[in-house]
């Protein structure tokens, strides 16, 4: 089982970026009780109040999934997609680096 990677990047509309920092950083306390779930971070883009970026990392692709699956159509998702005029997601593969370690494939 590997790890799953990614990034987010959300354009907000303009003005509402903290508004959305503030549903994704209440998306991260729902994330605490996941065990699948093991990093979940909100950043606000260095002089660009309204570019949120999510880094995520995943104990496996079958987490990510069933957590997608029970937050999709959701009011946090309408109220997040709402807020956001475009989404990137961006996949990574993890090498490794401090903190939690990749996991090799078995």
């Amino acid at each position: 089982m590997s790890r799953v990677a990614r990034y987010g990047k959300a354009f907000a509309r303009e003005g509402r970026g903290a508004e959305l920092a503030g549903i994704l950083l209440a998306t991260a306390e729902d994330l605490e009780e996941d065990p699948g779930c093991e990093l979940y971070l909100v950043n606000r883009q260095a002089g660009e109040r309204d570019i949120i970026w999510v880094t995520e990392l995943w104990r496996s692709q079958n987490d990510l999934e069933a957590s997608l699956e029970r937050i999709r159509g959701s009011e946090q998702v309408a109220a997040a997609t709402a807020l956001a005029e475009n989404w990137e997601m961006i996949e990574l593969e993890l090498l490794g680096g401090k903190g939690p370690s990749p996991v090799a494939a078995r």
